[in-house]
This record gives structure tokens, sequence and C-alpha cells, in this order.
């Protein structure tokens, strides 16, 4: 009786064998999954496909409408893989197709690699994360945040698209705002700031007004609360040069708190207090707008 028991809880727990059916059409992926698995409803296929369950020719996509072509493969892995738990308060993936990821970095993590740093990376991770889903997939890098910044931040899942939105970058994107918490109120509730910024060898950002200095940043800022020794910011980036935000900040005479580099005189939450708040753009391939917003950091709104 002991030993029946044993062998049906280890039946329970073994893998299930993974379903690997051809395309011979074109079909949009939701429909194949119905054709070929009549036991299922279309909740349960959703659910597959939200859960990144769904394979097609080795890569996940969750998109139930998706084209299929003749002489491709769609595989199901009936065996539920949890996100990995070293992902848990570094990144958070936000959104993920087959050509794109945006994720939500936390502060203190760093976007690619360095001399001193190669494995702790937004970057590192997320290429382990894809591999995951296939042994030849990859991650492109598409811009970067400072590593004291949290927030957005977008990466491409092939040389393509990495360039497609480089290379188009400012028409793509069509909103990119930032939360700064600066040292100070702003004289003026809201304003733009242009400059030319050039950095020198010390990697040290400097402002200039001589267009023959630098490369031309312009960021608009609205004061959106404001108490006796710090003011809560919406700061939009019409250009996206490196250190931008924090260089025009000390420009005002208002830096970010934390950030001792560019003329911080306060440090009360222990990290640079800025947050790439929102990230909106039409997708490089099939030009549907997405638009996502990440929460304001709950040390940010107890400072004001």
């Amino acid at each position: 009786m002991e030993n029946d028991t044993k062998s049906r809880g280890q039946q329970r727990n073994k893998p299930k064998t993974n379903t690997c059916l051809p395309v011979t059409e074109n079909i949009e992926l939701m429909k194949f999954l119905l054709v070929k698995l009549p036991q299922k409803s279309r909740n349960n296929i959703k659910s597959l496909l939200a859960n990144k369950q769904i394979f097609v020719d080795g890569k996940s996509v969750r998109q139930f409408n998706h084209r299929l072509v003749p002489g491709q493969q769609v595989e199901i892995r009936w065996d539920r893989v949890p996100e990995e738990k070293k992902f848990r308060g570094i990144i958070t993936i936000i959104y993920e197709d087959h050509d794109i990821v945006v994720i939500d970095k936390h502060a203190g993590m760093l976007s690619i690699a360095t001399d001193k740093e190669k494995s702790q990376t937004a970057y590192n991770m997320l290429s382990t994360h894809v591999k995951s889903q296939g042994s030849g997939n990859k991650i492109f890098v598409v811009h970067r945040l400072d590593r004291e910044t949290s927030g957005l931040m977008m990466f491409a899942k092939s040389e393509s698209v990495q360039h497609i939105l480089q290379s188009n970058w400012n028409d793509i994107i069509s909103e990119r705002a930032y939360i700064a918490i600066v040292e100070g109120v702003p004289e003026k509730p809201k304003g733009t700031i242009t400059s030319y910024l050039f950095e020198s060898k010390a990697l040290i950002v400097y402002s200039s007004q001589n267009p023959k200095d630098g490369h031309k940043a312009v960021t608009h800022y609205q004061v959106m609360k404001s108490g006796r020794e710090y003011s809560m910011l919406k700061v939009k980036l019409e250009t996206g040069r490196k250190n931008q935000v924090r260089v025009h900040m000390q420009d005002i005479g208002h830096p970010v708190i934390g950030d001792k580099k560019y003329g911080s005189k306060t440090n009360p939450i222990g990290r640079l207090a800025l947050h790439a708040w929102v990230l909106a753009f039409r997708h490089p391939i099939n030009n549907k707008p997405l638009r996502f917003e990440t929460p304001v950091p709950r040390k940010f709104k107890r400072l004001i």
C-alpha cells in the first residue's frame, strides 16, 4: 500500500512531456491551438500564453493573434516554469513579446556591464531570461539608465529591432517622463531648460550655452508637489543625453537629491531620487502604440 502511494506521488511529480505541433498553413496562433488542442478552452490557452508556455520555433510567444506560417513548429511546455527568483528586487519584466522587452530597473542595478561589474546587470539577467526560452536567443541594448536611477527601460530581442529603435528613436518615442525629487523649490512652477552637453575625460557631463561645445539637450519640467526642503518634479525629455536630467537640474540650482556628482548636498533616502516613470512609443514592428507607467517610489512620496 505504501509503495503504491509513493508510486502515485512520483507519477504526479513527473514532468509532463512537451507537445510539438507542426504548422502546415497560414493561421493565427489561437485558432491553431483551438484546433490542435480540442480538449482545451480559449481561457486555458490564454493562460498558457500568459504563463509563457507556448513557443514558436523555440521562442516564447504571448500574443494570441501571432501569425503562423507553414514550416514553423509550435511547442507547448506543459510544466510552468516560475520566474527566476534572482530577478526579484533587481528587475521586473513589465512587457515582453517577440521583438522587445520592457523592464522596471531597480535603483543600484547597472544597465550594462562595466570593467568592474560583469554579471549583476540588467542586460546579463535578461540575457539569461531569453536564453531560457531558446538557447539561440539574445538581448540587445537600446538605451540606458544610470545605475542609481530606477524605472523603465526597453531592450530589443534582435539586432534588426535594435537598429530600428536606435535609428528612429525620436520618431518612435512619444513620451519619456521622469520623477525627480530636487533640493529646494524652483522659482518657476514649470519651465524648459536648453543647453549643450559635453563629457569630460573624468566622465562628468558639463552644460554650456555654446552650440560648439556639445550636443543640444532640451528638458521640460513641472513642479508636482513641494515642501519646505524638497520638490517633486515631473521631467520630460525632448532629447536623451547622458545625465541630462541630473545636469539640467543642477543648471537651475535645484539638483536631484542624492546626486553628489551634480551638486546635491543632501541624501535623505540613501539613493539618487530619479525614476524613469513613463515610457510611450510605437512598436518598432507593428506600429502599435504602447505606454507604460510605473508607480512613484514610496521613498519619494514620503519626502514631500
